[in-house]
Parts: C-alpha cells; structure tokens; sequence
C-alpha cells in the first residue's frame, strides 16, 4: 500500500528531488533520494528514525511534516533550510501531506525539490503535470497469492519491466492477464508514460487496423486525422489482449511495426518512429494458436521473447481463501459493510467448486453475495443459483443450506488418526477399547477438529500461518475459534 502511495505522488507530481513517508509519530517510512549530489543519506541510514534525528535543525514548530501530522492539514511549496545529521545543508521546496485512513491520520508524505540558492525557490513549485492520466494502474503489490508459481510471475516481473524485450503472457480468461501486464509497465522506468491496452477481440475486424496504426484526414470517407494505440502509447507500454483473436492480416502489419519500429497511418506516406514496450496476452495455448493458424509462427516467436504464464485459479487453489479475504475487505470499504467473512458452509461451497472464471469470478461472486447479505458472514442463499447447482451436480445433490461434516474439502493436516478425548487427556476409543457411554461421531469430530486448531496454533505462534497450515481461510478461523471458545 505504501509503495503504491509512492508511486502514485511520482507520477502526479512535476519534478521530484526526494520523498520522504512518515509515520504519525514521525518515525520515517519511506525515503528516497533523486539528487545524490546535494543529499547523499540512503534509506538504510534513516529507516525507523525520527524526523528530528535526521535534520538536526527542525523543531515541532519548524517542521513541516510535525505540522502536518498534528493539524491534518496539507502544505504546499514550503521552503525551507534543513541541517542534516551528516552536516550537509539542504535547500528545498516542499510539499507535505497527511496520510489518512478514513478519518484517522496514519502518517505523512512530502516531496521535494533541491535548490541551489533561496532567489532559486522564487521559480519553483512541485505542481501536478498537466494532462496525467488520473487512471490508477495495478502495482506488483496487487498480485494476491501464496502459491509458489504465482509467486515466480511476480519474481520475474521486476526482472523484465527495464527492458525493451516483448512478453507474452499465457493464461485463461479471468486469470488476472492485465494486472500483470500493468504491473510490468507500472514497475519499470516507462510508468510515467501511457499504459495503452486493447482488446483485440472487441473490435470488428475492419477497424482494428486504424485503431491500432491511425488514419489521414481523406483516407476513407470520414477518416480525420487521428493517432493510433502505437503513437498514444510511444514512450510506454502498449498491451494488446486475446492478441489470438487478430485477424492474420493485421498480425503481419503488427509484426512490421514491431521489427521496425515505426508506424505508417493509413492513407499516409511518412512512417514515424515509436518507442514502445510490447505487452500482449492470449487465453489459449500460444502453440495451439500458432498450429490451428490464429496465431502467426514469425509474430508468436516476435512477441515471446519473453513468456509468463499465469496458472488457472484450479491449480493453486491456496490462493482461493487469501484472495476471497482480499474482496472481503475490498468491498467492505466499497459498500460501506463490515462483512466479518464466509460461513463454514459457503468454505465447503468453495472448496468444491471448481471455479472456471478464476480469480475474476471469485471477485464477481464476493460481489455479489455482498449485494444479498443479511448477517456478518456470507452465506450460501447469498450465492449465485449457478454455482450451487454445480456444487450439487458433483456433490450428489446434497443441500449446503444445512451443515455440512467436518472436513468436506478440507486441506490434509498431519495428525495421528485418533480421536481426542473431551478432556483431552486421551482418546475416546482405540482398538482394545469400547465406545464410551457419551460417544457421538459429531461430538468426536468436533473435539478432533478443536484439537488440531490449538495445535497449530501452538507450532505456528500466529493465526495467520495457523490458518494456512490448516487450509481455511482467516476468518473462518476465527469463526471456529470462536465456536470453541479458543481465545486469541
């Protein structure tokens, strides 16, 4: 979040010396320095320090950032002499803002501009840029997930965003295809420039060309004089999605573009030279596409320099729970709700189901049942109709309405095969023993159930990583926890 907070104020602001994030103690954040030559302080030197620590000079009336924190309200071009704790003096501008959650103040934000004298200041603003695109892009952060082959997409996203290479990214529909390729554009040093991105599947055949090169005034009836995605995007990065889609005549023209680098309008003659980042996503087997001809061999082996590809929600469903956690939170700050998590009965629904819309259709089921929810946690009538009849045809028909047993769909958890006992001192029966005259299967499940939670809690020391290990998401933890009375 923080990072994001980051990113946004370099993209809005004009000029940028150094950054500096606090937190409403004053403690620093964040700190980045762009002039080395007149601040030479790394943020390994001032992380977790105090603002006082580091410019020796400024007191809770002088300081900006002190100011800000403790009246909520922004300062704008603020010049200002600071003493550094190395003995260096800097001259700079500033422009220091509170952080807000809702309405509490977290922290502070403020952006600098180095000075070589105080006549300097005179001609100097950090002003927003003109014509930015207010449009917020995803970051790396964005990436929800805790499976290992997620978590490799996003290691190697930082590692190409820099370069000039085209990367093809591979994934079914709903997979999140475009938050990856925002995240490349947003992680390298094009993000102050446009994110271009088209859908090459939602535009008619005969005008997917002069979108994407632009037209000359006069070149068919109607035509104006008018820029393509390639000229819009120069400088940045263009994404061209289910790129599988493109007609194969427009994919050679594409492939020119690409090799040349430079882009002709139609009905013109003088071809313009463009610097672009390739982006672009197909939702089939890019070999696949290349042997039923939907895809070129030469622009396929153009555009795959690079190759990412996202694995369907079904293959590494431990991110099934962070993310459904994920819109939970979301769409409570949306809606105004305070939707505490699922019900036991809708994790088994989840569990089961085998979610061919992937991560969008998990968000757009979240939605949803935010829609018709009626107590703090989801439940199954809050559900689309759809699912639970899917649910039902693989399940045999059985109603989710009720409860269902302990451990439909569950994760393994490694423990002995024994029940425990009530008091928890032993087990209820073993092979040489008899049922006890209180003995109910519901009753041994639950005790085995509670069991297992306190144990990993115990190995664990967190809920978080509890939770993991026994497969369920964090609320329902809590869920149980509070069932069984376990206290936090």
């Amino acid at each position: 979040m923080l990072r994001r907070y980051v990113e946004q104020l370099l993209e809005l602001y004009n000029y940028v010396d150094g950054i500096i994030v606090t937190d409403k103690e004053g403690y620093i954040e964040y700190y980045a320095v762009f002039r080395s030559d007149m601040n030479s302080m790394k943020e390994r030197e001032v992380y977790r320090k105090h603002i006082f620590e580091i410019y020796t000079n400024l007191t809770e009336e002088s300081s900006s950032i002190m100011q800000v924190l403790r009246t909520g309200e922004p300062i704008s071009n603020r010049y200002q002499i600071l003493q550094t704790c190395k003995g260096h003096s800097i001259s700079a501008v500033n422009t220091t803002m509170p952080i807000k959650d809702r309405d509490e103040i977290i922290g502070a934000v403020e952006v600098s501009r180095y000075v070589d004298s105080e006549y300097e200041r005179k001609n100097i603003s950090l002003s927003l840029r003109e014509n930015v695109d207010q449009k917020k892009l995803y970051v790396l952060d964005d990436i929800i997930t805790n499976s290992a082959s997620m978590e490799l997409v996003k290691s190697r996203i930082p590692m190409i965003a820099d370069t000039d290479s085209s990367v093809l990214i591979y994934g079914e529909t709903g997979t999140g295809k475009e938050l990856v390729a925002q995240s490349i554009h947003t992680c390298s040093s094009r993000r102050n420039k446009r994110f271009v991105s088209q859908n090459c599947a939602a535009i008619p055949e005969n005008l997917l060309e002069s979108i994407l090169f632009g037209t000359t005034k006069g070149s068919y009836t109607g035509a104006e004089n008018k820029p393509g995605l390639f000229e819009i995007a120069d400088g940045g990065t263009l994404f061209l999605d289910e790129i599988n889609s493109m007609e194969i005549g427009v994919q050679a023209k594409i492939l020119k573009a690409i090799e040349e680098k430079q882009v002709t309008r139609i009905g013109g003659y003088n071809p313009m030279k463009i610097d672009v980042k390739i982006v672009t996503a197909v939702n089939e087997d890019p070999i696949k596409c290349v042997e039923e001809s939907k895809l070129r061999e030469d622009l396929f082996y153009r555009l795959s320099v690079v190759q990412l590809n996202i694995p369907p929600l079904r293959d590494r469903l431990g991110d099934l729970f962070y993310l459904v956690d994920h819109f939970i939170n979301y769409f409570n700050q949306q809606m105004h709700k305070n939707i505490l998590g699922i019900s036991e009965q809708v994790e088994e629904i989840f569990r089961g189901y085998n979610w061919p819309g992937n991560v969008r259709e998990v968000r757009n089921t979240i939605e949803g049942a935010f829609n018709l929810a009626s107590s703090r946690f989801l439940q199954p009538h809050d559900l689309p109709e759809y699912l639970i009849n899917a649910i039902k045809r693989v399940g045999g028909g059985q109603p989710y309405g009720e409860k269902m047993p302990f451990g439909v769909g569950m994760a393994p958890v490694s423990a002995p095969p024994v029940a425990v006992s009530p008091t928890g001192t032993g087990t209820l029966f073993d092979s040489d023993s008899s049922f006890p005259s209180d003995f109910s299967l519901e009753k041994a499940l639950m005790e085995y159930e509670k069991s297992l939670i306190l144990k990993s809690i115990e190995n664990t020391n967190s809920l978080v990583k509890a939770a993991a290990q026994l497969g369920l998401s964090k609320q329902a933890l809590y869920y149980k926890m509070k069932k069984y009375g376990i206290e936090k």
